[in-house]
């Protein structure tokens, strides 16, 4: 007798059952072999199945598309991150076999004029500088003894018969006493700051030709200078606490372990030469002990960014900025704007791997040598909604000084805000123009105007930071990106190698 099978027909067992229907039920499927016994248990077979008839409801629900507004979700977008990685990735290859066909290999050590003078003009501006650091610790030692000797007088003031008259006395000729004072030690600080930064600034100009030679020996002359200045005006106000304390202090915390005067010695002094900041504190917070491993890596990380940098500038950047000169000279605008498109590139990538070496590599290693704890020396300012929140991000080092000491300062006194702002950016801009005209022996302004622009492009993106929701993020930070990537920096760095070769031909001499 034939097997007798008592099925349902199953097709849909390969689909989502449950988007289909159920039409027929479930059937349990009994076989029976042909001498009635029942199969075994491996051979037994239960099949759940519903008939499909063509009739599964694909569209059931309202359901936006993936990129629309209304998405539940956010879609991901890893996919396109690695194709945009893999476009730039060949892109750059491209242009860099192209290079390579059309120059040869650009890099070579021997060709640039590193002139005898620039090397021996350097290495003394490089021990000359700190020395005014000390020399502001011995005007500060002589007004720590100064406060020293006012508290003592106070103090027997205070013990005398007529304590309360001459103490109602200190309190009222306050102000003038310590202005009186304020005034001879700012002078001596002004005198020793100015020196340190205008005898770097008149060497470097007039007898470092060499522009990396010079920009090393200005960024250290003005590091320094910075330096000072955090100095004298943070004991300025500890000696002004000492010597007329209130109950409304307003001293940090953390510097209790070390009051005025004990801080003003040698060590202090030097360890705040060395420290990562340019803001002077009496205690900073330290790490436990110094992972000498970590510091390898961060010097290897640095050294070899910097050889990156060294070969991008050369094999790209040179005869890019060589081709744009005669564009330049004739005012050919549409060639300008061409080649600050393809140099924005170049700029953007040196750039990055500048940030990377100073701020999270060099940086780092420095800090845990000193052992200092915090390394926040920079935000997420690739983010940044507006052009302010960047500047607030971008370099925290610099920023910590600004806003201590010349912005709230300022505002302190009765300046609003936004005037206040504006003397920050002027001063900053100053200062970068000292930092890139003087090593290129040509003060232009540019460096400077750059600051002085960041005014009105705060302005117009400084709505974007109180706005909520993905949009104004996304505008403000394109508003950046565009104006520093492919307007400010390609364009001073244009104008700036084209003064120094109208003015002096190249850095390199001729391959022979």
């Amino acid at each position: 007798m034939a097997t007798t099978i008592n099925t349902v027909n199953s097709t849909s067992n390969s689909l989502p059952t449950k988007d289909l229907p159920s039409i027929t039920g479930t059937n349990e499927v009994h076989a029976t072999t042909q001498n009635g016994h029942a199969p075994s248990a491996s051979r037994t077979r239960t099949v759940v199945g519903r008939k499909y008839r063509h009739v599964a409801a694909v569209h059931s629900r309202s359901r936006p598309s993936s990129l629309s507004r209304d998405a539940e979700a956010t879609p991901n977008f890893l996919g396109f991150r690695n194709l945009m990685v893999i476009v730039l990735v060949v892109s750059n290859l491209r242009l860099m076999i192209e290079n390579f066909m059309k120059y040869g290999v650009l890099i070579c050590i021997s060709c640039h004029d590193y002139r005898k003078q620039d090397v021996i003009y350097g290495a003394v501006l490089y021990g000359i500088v700190p020395c005014h650091l000390f020399v502001a610790y011995v005007i500060e030692l002589a007004a720590a003894q100064q406060a020293k000797g006012a508290v003592a007088r106070r103090k027997r003031s205070e013990a005398s018969e007529n304590s309360n008259d001459e103490t109602k006395l200190s309190k009222e000729q306050r102000p003038e006493l310590f202005r009186s004072t304020w005034r001879l030690v700012a002078l001596a600080h002004g005198i020793n700051a100015t020196l340190c930064l205008l005898v770097t600034t008149v060497s470097v100009y007039y007898y470092v030709h060499h522009p990396l030679i010079g920009t090393a020996c200005e960024l250290h002359a003005i590091i320094v200078w910075l330096k000072i200045c955090s100095y004298a005006f943070t004991n300025r106000d500890l000696r002004d606490d000492v010597l007329y304390p209130s109950d409304s202090s307003s001293l940090p915390a953390i510097y209790a372990s070390c009051p005025y005067p004990r801080n003003i010695t040698l060590g202090n002094l030097t360890y705040f030469w060395w420290a990562p900041t340019l803001v002077y504190q009496p205690v900073y917070p330290r790490s436990s002990h110094i992972r000498w491993s970590f510091v390898a890596k961060r010097i290897a990380e640095c050294a070899g960014l910097s050889m990156f940098i060294w070969v991008v500038s050369a094999q790209y950047a040179a005869p890019l900025l060589r081709n744009s000169l005669k564009k330049i000279a004739i005012l050919d605008l549409a060639s300008i704007l061409e080649r600050l498109m393809k140099l924005s590139t170049i700029s953007l990538i040196v750039w990055l791997a500048g940030f990377l070496a100073i701020f999270q590599s060099a940086l780092n290693a420095l800090a845990e040598v000193m052992r200092f704890a915090d390394r926040e020396f920079y935000g997420d300012w690739w983010n940044s909604g507006s052009v302010g929140i960047y500047w607030r991000l971008w370099n925290k080092p610099v920023y910590h000084f600004m806003r201590r000491h010349i912005y709230s300062p300022l505002v302190g006194r009765g300046w609003h805000p936004q005037v206040a702002a504006a003397m920050v950016f002027t001063f900053s801009g100053v200062l970068h123009e000292l930092a890139v005209g003087v090593p290129t022996h040509n003060i232009i302004g540019v460096a400077f105007a750059g600051f002085i622009v960041q005014l009105p492009l705060i302005a117009i993106t400084l709505p974007l930071e109180s706005m909520h929701g993905k949009t104004s993020k996304i505008i403000g930070n394109a508003i950046f990106w565009v104006s520093f990537c492919l307007v400010g920096q390609p364009l001073a760095a244009l104008l700036y190698f084209f003064a120094w070769q109208a003015k002096y031909g190249s850095v390199s001499k001729p391959r022979v």
